[in-house]
């Protein structure tokens, strides 16, 4: 069938409207018993799944096939968040077995309150539904897993999950963590359909063992575990009983045991695609609007299945444009770098291979690779991840040569969830080049605690024939993750000479040492309040050099938040913040104060300044039609574009609305300010509202709206409360500053599978030309009154995913 046969069914399909499905096996009494159930509470987790031809087997929700009365039930479901320990109060069975290409997953969900909340989304956007999560850890080392989800109408996420036990401690802006978050980023090749019922819903999942990486080993035993996370009140329940009071939620995971005879076959996807594209931009000197039609872009990645464990990739001339353009973030702290999550497909097949404590391995440094490959596997308790890329000249420091990177990891697992690794990563061009050799291990004992260190040292010269310098990295975590205590004591150094070219270090040269501990009092049953945690943090940071040499911190930070967790899913939290900012001559060294024509003094700062401010934030249920969050944060603070002190306000606002089953529309508005404590007047203000609305016609197929408006305002900058004079940055003026942009991306989406897609989409920005352009006029906006453009693009891509 040609690719507009079935965009044209696609849209066909979207006009028919979601009704709850019935028939005489949604109650399940029409079917058998099965031949062995398996309850979760009563400690029955190591189900010996059947194996089963697939003839006559429709993947069509509906579980009334002569194999589903054969599988082996997965019963007994317990809560474990937000309180671990006690039985689901909704019920769920799970029908397990496999044949000879894939194992299969049947589910049922049982909702007595008639509250399924599901949506026609895009992949991985399926959050605010209720879901199944399957935890696949095909090697069973309790360290990482192969995550994959569906709501109620087969809807899917999938992932991998790397455990490293960050995601468990407090902070503003969040609820009491439980356990650790998949990369939803990778995408794996399998199928789902689901549908309402009147019983709740049912979904029928079937895995491809070519989509999977497993030992040779036969028989073969998978770690294996099952999460259903119910919306309406907020609960994740797990099969596997799990507690909270643990280092490792993935150790807690069932199996599922004595698999023979798995059939990967030929592992081998080709991907070729092709890529047109026409951008815009005026003439210089105000001349006319100008098109520059680029020739088409062909290329494509490989990727071929060695054996059962190892995967080999290769990529020639890929497109790695952005059908989006990155959400705009606010820099709280500019001495801090932006981290922008890697979404290229080539990069992220095999990416838990590559996960390091400190992130030494960052692709997005690699801008357009001319080629590329990439091997990624595990033979017994050995991990190893190796990528070569030849960069285009774009991502040349002299713009003329090609830079080549090479980054590998090997890791060996110690015990049930210990582990040690090498990391090393090397970027040359020319004779300039970057590298980094890195060891780290963690180690996990008395089931609650695990300690975790790393050292690395870099080697980097950064011009033709200069010289070499040679600094450190070096970090140590202690963690103990209790269910009423836990803690987390890091210690964390960069040297001012450290350099990463294949990494992303989001501030160096500075030793940070925080005590991170939390307390939770669960409350009775049956209340409104179900949990309040109690979050004091201490934190110091002393440049390196001065940390070295047993100097004064130049931050110290003292936060006491409380958290609360309500019922149905209501969280809040409010934190107190007291620190004292030390100046850092290094950050200043560009800066000088203006006296007089040609007069300058050096700009020396006020010593320290000493901040009091409160954060409050609240997130509302996953409601079936909307949610929200805010943050809010105001007080006292330190002014970095003077060092000097002010009054700060930062604020981040996000609504989700849902109000069809097939329409979804975020908005979000973020906003900071600085007002001079001397006299009042503003500092700078940057507001940046966000609106992306999606529209899902079918399945595969979504029309995609997003528009981004920022406004960045700054005064004339001087040494206030000191001389009050100008100051000059790297020998200028720092004159005010009124600049606005407005950015818009459309976006036509089709992609059955990973790897099989068509885009058509158009991007434009504008510059605010108003007289105010920080007077943000939403109508006005939407009209483009007032706003000159200043680029703008059309594009096509399209690749189909080829599957031996």
């Amino acid at each position: 069938m040609s690719s507009l046969a079935l965009l044209f069914g696609a849209v066909i399909v979207a006009s028919a409207p979601f009704t709850p499905s019935h028939s005489p096996a949604d109650s399940g009494a029409a079917r058998r018993a099965p031949v062995e159930t398996f309850s979760g509470r009563s400690g029955q987790i190591s189900p010996r799944p059947p194996r089963l031809d697939e003839i006559n087997l429709r993947l069509d929700a509906v579980l009334d096939e002569p194999q589903w009365d054969k599988a082996a039930l997965l019963t007994g479901f317990s809560q474990f968040f937000p309180r671990d320990g006690i039985p689901a109060e909704d019920s769920t069975q799970v029908l397990v077995w496999y044949s000879a290409t894939a194992i299969h997953f049947g589910v049922r969900a049982f909702e007595p309150h008639a509250a399924v909340q599901a949506t026609l989304a895009n992949r991985d956007r399926i959050f605010s539904d209720d879901r199944i999560e399957l935890l696949l850890g095909t090697f069973r080392d309790g360290r990482q897993a192969v995550v994959l989800g569906v709501n109620p109408l087969g809807i899917q996420m999938d992932g991998t999950l790397v455990e490293s036990n960050q995601a468990r401690m407090g902070g503003s802006g969040s609820g009491t963590s439980s356990r650790d978050f998949p990369d939803l980023n990778p995408d794996f090749v399998f199928e789902s359909k689901g549908r309402l019922t009147e019983f709740g819903y049912e979904v029928e999942i079937r895995v491809p063992f070519k989509s999977l990486k497993y030992s040779s080993a036969n028989p073969q035993t998978w770690g294996f575990n099952v999460v259903r996370v119910v919306q309406h009140s907020g609960r994740e329940d797990s099969w596997a009983p799990a507690t909270r009071a643990t280092a490792s939620f993935l150790a807690q995971s069932g199996t599922l045991e004595a698999m023979t005879d798995l059939r990967r076959g030929i592992v081998l996807d080709v991907t070729p695609e092709v890529t047109a594209r026409v951008t815009g931009a005026p003439a210089p000197l105000g001349g006319r609007w100008g098109y520059d039609s680029q020739r088409a872009k062909v290329g494509g990645t490989l990727r071929w299945g060695v054996t059962n464990n190892w995967t080999m990739n290769g990529t020639v001339n890929p497109d790695f444009s952005q059908i989006e353009s990155d959400a705009s973030q606010v820099q709280f702290d500019p001495r801090q770098a932006v981290f922008y999550a890697e979404k290229r497909p080539f990069f992220l097949d095999g990416t838990e291979y590559f996960s390091t404590p400190k992130s030494l391995v960052y692709t997005k440094r690699i801008v357009q690779p001319v080629v590329a490959t990439k091997l990624t596997g595990k033979r017994g308790r050995m991990n190893l991840g190796f990528l070569a890329a030849v960069d285009d000249t774009s991502g040349s420091l002299s713009g003329r040569e090609n830079p080549f990177y090479a980054m590998a990891r090997v890791q060996r697992d110690l015990g049930r969830n210990s582990r040690v690794a090498m990391t090393l990563t090397d970027r040359e061009e020319g004779s300039r080049f970057n590298r980094v050799a890195s060891v780290d291990a963690r180690h996990v004992f008395g089931s609650i605690y695990s300690a975790s260190a790393q050292y690395a040292q870099a080697s980097t010269r950064l011009t033709d024939g200069g010289t070499v310098s040679n600094a450190p990295l070096w970090n140590a975590v202690l963690s103990r993750n209790g269910r009423k205590l836990a803690m987390r004591w890091v210690i964390d150094a960069v040297d001012e000479r450290f350099r990463t070219q294949s990494g992303f270090i989001g501030r160096g040269g500075i030793t940070t040492a925080v005590m991170d501990q939390r307390y939770t009092h669960y409350l009775a049953p049956g209340g409104f309040l179900e949990s309040i945690s109690f979050n004091p943090l201490y934190m110091s940071t002393w440049r390196f050099s001065s940390f070295v040499h047993q100097g004064d911190a130049i931050e110290k930070k003292l936060h006491n938040r409380v958290a609360v967790t309500a019922r149905g899913g209501w969280s809040a939290d409010v934190t107190h913040m007291t620190e004292t900012f030390g100046f850092d001559p290094a950050l200043y060294a560009r800066y000088r104060v203006l006296r007089g024509q040609g007069d300058t003094l050096a700009f020396v700062g006020t010593p320290r300044i000493g901040n009091r401010d409160i954060a409050l934030s609240m997130n509302t249920p996953r409601w079936k039609h909307v949610s929200a969050g805010a943050y809010y944060l105001w007080g006292d603070d330190e002014n970095f574009y003077e060092w000097a002190p002010a009054r700060i306000l930062f604020a981040n606002f996000h609504v989700e609305a849902r109000p069809t089953e097939r329409l979804r529309a975020e908005l979000q508005y973020q906003r900071q300010s600085f007002v001079r404590e001397t006299d009042g007047s503003s500092v700078g203000e940057i507001r940046i509202p966000r609106m992306r609305v999606e529209y899902q016609l079918a399945r595969p197929l979504f029309v995609r709206l997003v528009g981004e408006y920022a406004s960045n305002v700054q005064d004339a900058l001087r040494d206030d409360g000191r001389t009050n004079l100008p100051l000059l940055i790297n020998g200028r003026p720092s004159p005010a500053q009124r600049d606005a942009s407005f950015r818009g991306d459309a976006l036509l989406s089709y992609r059955p599978v990973p790897g099989t897609l068509f885009f058509l989409g158009y991007g434009a920005g504008f510059a605010d030309t108003r007289e105010r352009p920080e007077q943000f006029n939403f109508p006005g906006a939407l009209g483009l009154r007032g706003f000159t453009p200043q680029n703008n693009v059309f594009y096509v891509k399209a690749s189909y995913l080829y599957r031996q």
